[in-house]
C-alpha cells in the first residue's frame, strides 16, 4: 500500500479512494498502468472487505449448453458449429431434463444454460424446455440466455424483446446470464464478432429484463485485442446501466482463451493481468456488490488468489463446459462443491453457498483444519434443493 501511495500520479486516485469517491475512467485506466499489483491488489481487498467482509462465496450448479449449432461465425469462438460439422450438437428437451435430474442428486439450486443461435428451432422450444425443467422441482432457479440469444428468439417470436423476455419470465426464466458482451468498443468489437449485437443492443436488453423486475449477471472478455482503455469503457457502460437500474447481481471477467479460434493473440491474459483486472473492477465499479474469479477461465490457483484481489465469489459446480473447454481451456470439466470450500478456506475467507442471485443459502465456519470441505454448518438462510 504504501510504494502505491508513493507514486505522484495515484496518490489522488488513492485518497479518493479512501474518502469514498467515484473514481473517472481516467483514474481506471492509470490503476490499470500501475506496476505494483500488491499495493493495487492491497486497494481492491480492503474496498472488497468494506462491502462483504471475509466471506466469498460459491453456488452449487450445474451448466447446459442445449446446442452448438449457431448462424453467426464470432472470430473468438470456438463453440460454434454449422450443421456440416461433425461435432455439433443438439440436445432434446428430454436429455436436457435428464441431465437435470441426474444434477439434482448432487444438490444443484441452479441451471445455468446457454447455446449458439440455432438456425430451426422454434420459439416454443424454449419455452418448453423452460417450464420442462421448472417441473422438476419448483426451487430449480433457470438463469439461462445471453443477450444475443434473447434477440434471436424475440426475431423467432416476432415480438419484441420485452414481450419475448415476459414470455421466457412466464414459462420459468429466473435469471439472464451476463455472457456475449465481449468488449463493447465498437471499433474492437468488429474485430473479434462482427454480426453480433452492439453493445447498445446488450445493454438494452438487460435494461428492459431489469424493467421487468429481472436480475442478471454481466461480463467482459478481455485480454485479446482491446486496450486498457477500452475495458475501462466496458466497465464504464456497464456501471452506468448499473446506475439506471440496479439489476445486475454481479459482474464476472472472462480472461481470453486464444488456442481454437481467429484472432491472433498468442497467449491468453497472464496471471498478473487476471489480477489487475479484477482489482481495477472491484474499484471501479462500485455500484456492484459481487466481482467473480471466474476458476473456469483463470484456474482454481490463481482463482484462489484473486479472492485478495477484490474477488468475493469463485463461481460455481458447473459439472459440465463446452464454451471455454472447446476455445482450449485446460481447467477441469467441473469441481465439487467440497473443493470449493476448501479453495474458500485456503484462501483465508469464509464459505458461503449461495443461490442464483448471490444470496446466501448457508456459511461454513472458516476452520483450516477443515480442510475436506466437510466443516461444521454456523449459520443457515435458505434450503437447497437436495443432497448438501
Amino acid at each position: 500500500m504504501l510504494s502505491l501511495l508513493d507514486h505522484s500520479e495515484l496518490a489522488p486516485i488513492v485518497d479518493r479512494i479512501d474518502r469514498g469517491e467515484r473514481l473517472g475512467e481516467e483514474d481506471a485506466v492509470r490503476l490499470f498502468a500501475t506496476r505494483d499489483l500488491n499495493a493495487l491488489g492491497a486497494l481492491a481487498d480492503r474496498a472488497n472487505r468494506r462491502r462483504n467482509g471475509m466471506r466469498a462465496s460459491y453456488i452449487v450448479n450445474r451448466y447446459i449448453n442445449y446446442s452448438n449449432y449457431c448462424i453467426l461465425s464470432c472470430q473468438f469462438c470456438a463453440f460454434s458449429r454449422k450443421r456440416r460439422d461433425a461435432d455439433g450438437f443438439e440436445l432434446s428437451i428430454d436429455q436436457m431434463v435428464e441431465k437435470a435430474r441426474q444434477a439434482l442428486s448432487l444438490g444443484i439450486t441452479e441451471l445455468h444454460i446457454v447455446g449458439g443461435l440455432h438456425p430451426s428451432l422454434p420459439f416454443s422450444h424454449y419455452t418448453g424446455f423452460l417450464r420442462a425443467l421448472k417441473a422438476l422441482d419448483s426451487r430449480l432457479q433457470l438463469k439461462c440466455f445471453t443477450a444475443i440469444e434473447i434477440l434471436h428468439l424475440a426475431w423467432l417470436a416476432k415480438k419484441s424483446v420485452r414481450d419475448t423476455l415476459q414470455e421466457l419470465k412466464d414459462a420459468g426464466l429466473e435469471s439472464l446470464t451476463g455472457g456475449g458482451a465481449e468488449i463493447f468498443r465498437k471499433e474492437i468489437r468488429q474485430k473479434i464478432a462482427r454480426g453480433k449485437e452492439s453493445a447498445e443492443e446488450y445493454l438494452d436488453v438487460h435494461r428492459t429484463w431489469h424493467g421487468l423486475g429481472g436480475r442478471s449477471t454481466c461480463t467482459m472478455l478481455y485480454g485479446h485485442l482491446e486496450s486498457h482503455a477500452d475495458r475501462v469503457h466496458h466497465l464504464s457502460l456497464l456501471r452506468g446501466l448499473q446506475d439506471e437500474t440496479g439489476g445486475f447481481t454481479g459482474f464476472i471477467p472472462l480472461p481470453y482463451q486464444p488456442e481454437n479460434n481467429g484472432i491472433p493473440v498468442r497467449h491468453a491474459p497472464t496471471g498478473a493481468e487476471q489480477l489487475r483486472t479484477l482489482a481495477v473492477a472491484r474499484l471501479f465499479l462500485d455500484n456492484f456488490d459481487h466481482v467473480t474469479a471466474y476458476w473456469i477461465g483463470m484456474g482454481m490457483k490463481l482463482a484462489q488468489i484473486g479472492l485478495s484481489y477484490g474477488a468475493d465469489d469463485l463461481h460455481g459446480t458447473i459439472v459440465e463446459e463446452h464454451i471455454f473447454h472447446m476455445a482450449g481451456a485446460q481447467s477441469p470439466q467441473l469441481q465439487t462443491e467440497q473443493a470449493l470450500v476448501r479453495a474458500i478456506r485456503e484462501a483465508g475467507r469464509t464459505p458461503v453457498q449461495r443461490n442464483t442471485f448471490y444470496e446466501p443459502i448457508r456459511t461454513w465456519d472458516s476452520d483450516p483444519s477443515q480442510a475436506s470441505g466437510q466443516g461444521r454448518l454456523v449459520s443457515e438462510t435458505g434450503q437447497a434443493i437436495s443432497g448438501t
